[in-house]
């Protein structure tokens, strides 16, 4: 799935952070395939100062990446998405995050059925 630098640092953060074994190891490798490598650090100008990261936004191929997401992954984000809706806790941050992820599993179910 194309994500933005903004969104894989929101997605980091909905992950849940506990669960059984089996949830923790996919969000453990989930964290990983949504993390910075030091290229991206390099040429995207990604800084980290004062726990907050900044980016330099003109930066070439700084817009999406491709990030392989698993189903059971996908399940998870969707159910951290959907709770944090149903508590009223979704933020703008959140917005397109929820529209790729839930939103588009409801249509992608539909056209399979």
């Amino acid at each position: 799935m194309k994500l933005s630098i903004a969104e894989r640092v929101a997605l980091i953060e909905v992950l849940p952070p506990e669960g059984n074994f089996a949830t923790l190891k996919i969000v453990h490798n989930l964290r990983q395939v949504l993390s910075f490598s030091e290229e991206e650090f390099k040429e995207w100008g990604i800084t980290i100062a004062q726990n907050r990261m900044t980016w330099n936004e003109t930066a070439r191929n700084a817009e999406e990446k491709d990030i392989p997401i698993g189903e059971k992954a996908t399940d998870l984000i969707v159910e951290s998405l959907k709770k944090l809706d149903q508590a009223e806790k979704l933020t703008e941050r959140h917005f397109t995050l929820y529209q790729k992820f839930v939103e588009g599993q409801v249509e992608g179910k539909a056209e399979a059925a």
